[in-house]
């Protein structure tokens, strides 16, 4: 059966061409995402830079370590605190007992001594002296002192946030297409079964032939992707640098297993795409193969059918769920980036099933009208192989940017509705308001803080929260969606949640760990909205001291003047805007990394079917030979017959469209019922002109490579 594979592949290799190309680019693409993904893992080696020349490094607890429950047992779970404890000044004495202490360098957030300090003196000494006060660093951890450590952390993390939704779609794209590709490769030899079954083939030997045919072709293009990939990671790694989603050292480290996994997808894809049109292929007698060939049918198996069923029931069933137990999740970028695809791949599955109905909505005049109508509903394969990859892509281009635009716009508006401030002033530290009030205006400063809580017993979860100096002009100031409580009732031993605490009810005590990780019990005063995950819980000062006042809102009285309350406080030192040039520069539309992310993911998906529809369409216009002579005999003049070509074109490019805007209506619909569920702005936001341009550029590069078979432009 090999040999018989080979002497196939030598003699069709002009129509797998196509599937070749397909496969190995998404295997290159696969490859690529994966060495990207990889090299986040991990920050690259370097020495200490800070305290390089202290054998011992003294800092002040960073992190808050809680038991939880895992099963019958226990384990500690770690987080960092968001206000570390300085190194104090009676420690710092017994440290110069000790040797040398190398200055810090910055100072511990507003707690006025060192965050860590160098000490020359042997390691063993420094331990007993700072016992459980503090942390000893040594070797390679000196390097948690530097700043750079935290910063290249969350550049990773960025990155990895960044490649891992680029590559889950980019396998998405890739195994849908290629899958795709293979089994209308295999449809286009309806007549060539026909005739190995006239000539005594058996289904089996006739299955294993197309089985062989899958793997050499998957292992040879598994090959050539992944040298495609090894190549193009680094040139990735550079294009999030110049574009300043990846810090400048990010480079592609040297590991092998996304290679492994790319090049085992290959094969894998290769034979599941081929593995349906083999059965079925098996399955069709001598005579019916030989007329199949002419009309399609059966595109829609049982099995078929009852799959894209089942996965449109599911895509309902997953938004519906959401929807009721937690539909800020809905809101999460990897949500809305992977919950698409389920409705994507159902939607291809089903897509034969609404060629013929379509058809006869289809008014064209003339002859041509009429061809372009009857060849479209006999080439149902076609068709759907056609409108698959511009299903796919329009309907990323429409979900994804739709949805990150929706969010972004939603959570602009929200900032927009919770505040009544004219002015806002913000800094790392501002000081100097309390000594000298501002006439003529309430004023509302608040700190960036954290607090702690167990859920469940089982997960230790970090709220972002604001620290506030007065709650009762917090309540002047801002108009925060309260759903039950008062704001003006917070003091030192209450606190502000939200609807997505476990725990959620006025007048109830919750034990949580404080932003420098102290336990406390405060009783809840006030509960808010959810909304779009912006609003965090509300402290007062008293209970993170440490924490710098980082923003003032201000509200001006009726008839105060208000160049005089600006020039009053720019003695604060921080920068004074009005509410909307603030709301602009915090809340901008998308971020720079989020679109250079965006442009990379649905570029990638662009060019990936824009090389898909070539390959499809090359291949169908060059078994059609007899097809459009016979047209030509019957009188077709060239134009007419190029025109019919480029009218059933046209024809799958539209369908594929109008079902990727539908799976495009249906999730934003979904998020404007998520936004709505959790009182926040509505503002769904539908990108026209990227879905117009994604299926205008489809539709150009599929008549382009309709036409450009010689069977269809001479015959």
């Amino acid at each position: 059966m090999l040999t018989v594979a080979l002497a196939a592949l030598r003699t069709r290799w002009t129509t797998l061409i196509g599937t070749f190309v397909a496969l190995a680019l998404g295997v290159g693409l696969i490859a690529t995402m994966g060495l990207g993904l990889a090299s986040t893992f991990d920050a690259p080696d370097r020495e200490p830079q800070r305290f390089a020349a202290s054998p011992a490094v003294v800092m002040g607890k960073d992190t808050l370590t809680v038991p939880v429950r895992r099963g019958a047992s226990t384990a500690q779970v770690t987080q960092r605190l968001a206000h570390p404890h300085p190194v104090d000044s009676e420690l710092l004495s017994d440290l110069r007992a000790l040797g040398p202490v190398a200055p810090a360098g910055r100072q511990a957030t507003g707690s006025g001594g060192p965050d860590a300090v160098g000490v020359d003196a042997p390691v063993a000494d420094v331990r007993r002296v700072v016992g459980d006060r503090a942390q000893v660093l040594t070797g390679d951890d000196r390097r948690r002192a530097d700043p750079s450590t935290e910063q290249d952390a969350e550049a990773l993390l960025t990155v990895n946030a960044l490649l891992g939704t680029a590559a889950g779609i980019t396998a998405f794209v890739s195994v849908f297409v290629v899958s795709s590709t293979f089994a209308f490769a295999v449809a286009l030899r309806r007549r060539e079964f026909g005739l190995l079954r006239t000539a005594g083939a058996t289904p089996g030997q006739l299955r294993r032939l197309l089985l062989t045919e899958a793997a050499v072709v998957g292992t040879l293009a598994s090959a050539a992707g992944c040298a495609l990939g090894h190549w193009g990671a680094p040139h990735l790694a550079q294009l999030l640098v110049d574009g300043e989603a990846a810090p400048s050292w990010f480079t592609i480290r040297p590991v092998a297993w996304p290679l492994h996994a790319a090049f085992w997808t290959g094969p894998a894809v290769a034979l599941a795409g081929v593995w349906a049109a083999s059965r079925r292929a098996g399955r069709t007698g001598p005579a019916e193969a030989l007329r199949e060939a002419d009309v399609d049918t059966g595109v829609l198996p049982p099995v078929r059918r009852l799959l894209g069923f089942a996965l449109l029931a599911g895509a309902v069933f997953l938004m519906t769920k959401s929807l009721v137990t937690d539909a800020s999740g809905l809101l999460k970028r990897k949500t809305y980036t992977t919950q698409p695809m389920v409705l994507i791949t159902a939607a291809a599955l089903l897509a034969p099933l609404l060629v013929r109905p379509s058809t006869r909505l289809l008014r064209l005049p003339g002859a041509t009208g009429m061809l372009v109508r009857a060849n479209t509903a006999a080439s149902l394969r076609r068709t759907a192989a056609v409108a698959a990859p511009v299903l796919i892509t329009v309907a990323l281009a429409g979900s994804v940017l739709g949805s990150a635009m929706t969010v972004s716009q939603a959570r602009a508006a929200e900032a927009r509705e919770h505040t009544r401030a004219d002015l806002v002033v913000t800094g790392e530290d501002l000081k100097g308001l309390e000594a000298r009030p501002v006439p003529g205006a309430v004023l509302s400063a608040s700190a960036s803080t954290a607090v702690f809580v167990r859920e469940e017993g089982t997960a230790l979860i970090r709220s972002q929260a604001r620290a506030v100096d007065d709650a009762k002009t917090l309540a002047a100031v801002e108009r925060l969606p309260v759903v039950a409580g008062d704001l003006r009732d917070l003091d030192d031993r209450s606190i502000v949640v939200n609807e997505e605490w476990e725990r959620h009810t006025v007048g109830a005590t919750v034990r949580v760990w404080l932003g420098d990780g102290r336990p406390v019990s405060l009783r809840i005063a006030a509960v808010l909205a959810i909304g779009t995950g912006n609003n965090g819980a509300y402290v007062t000062a008293a209970n993170a001291p440490t924490a710098p006042v980082d923003r003032i809102d201000v509200r001006l009285a009726p008839g105060a003047d208000r160049a005089a309350v600006t020039a009053a406080l720019r003695d604060t030192g921080g920068t004074v805007r009005s509410t909307d040039r603030w709301l602009a520069a915090t809340h901008p539309r998308t971020s720079p990394q989020t679109r250079l992310g965006l442009i990379v993911v649905l570029g990638i998906a662009l060019v990936y079917t824009a090389l898909a529809l070539a390959n499809t369409l090359l291949m169908a216009g060059s078994v059609r030979s007899t097809e459009l002579n016979a047209l030509r005999l019957a009188g077709a003049t060239r134009s007419q017959v190029l025109g019919v070509v480029a009218g059933e074109t046209l024809f799958a490019v539209g369908l594929g469209s109008v079902l990727g805007m539908a799976v495009t209506a249906v999730n934003l619909a979904g998020l404007g019922a998520a936004l709505a569920t959790l009182s926040a702005p509505v503002t769904v936001a539908v990108q026209w002109p990227v879905v117009g341009g994604t299926a205008g550029a489809c539709a150009v590069v599929a008549v382009a490579a309709a036409m450009a078979p010689k069977a269809v432009r001479h015959g």
